[in-house]
C-alpha cells in the first residue's frame, strides 16, 4: 500500500474542475485509490465521491493506493495535484 499526505493550497479547494482532473488521473490505474478527509474516505475514481467531501483550502487530505500499480498511481495523482496548484 502506498500513501501520501497533501495540504490543499488552492483558494477554491478541490472543486469541480480539479476534482475531475484527479478522477481522470486515478482512473488510468488498476489500483484501488482512495481520498481521505475528515475521517471520511471515498474512491478517487468517483467524481461524486470526491465532490461530496467538500475539501476546502487549508485542508489536509491523504491519498492511498493499493494494487499492482499503486506507486505509479500515487505519483500520477501527486503530479496532478502539484501541476494544478492544488496541494503541496
Amino acid at each position: 500500500m502506498e500513501k501520501k499526505d497533501f495540504h490543499v493550497i488552492a483558494e477554491t479547494g478541490i472543486h469541480a474542475r480539479p476534482a475531475t482532473l484527479l478522477v481522470q488521473a486515478a482512473s488510468k490505474f488498476n489500483a484501488d485509490i482512495t481520498l481521505a478527509y475528515n475521517d471520511k474516505s471515498v474512491n478517487l475514481k468517483s467524481i461524486m465521491g470526491v465532490m461530496s467531501l467538500g475539501v476546502g483550502q487549508g485542508a489536509d487530505v491523504t491519498i492511498t493506493a493499493e494494487g499492482a500499480d499503486e506507486a505509479d498511481a500515487i505519483a500520477a495523482v501527486a503530479e496532478t495535484m502539484k501541476k494544478e496548484g492544488l496541494a503541496e
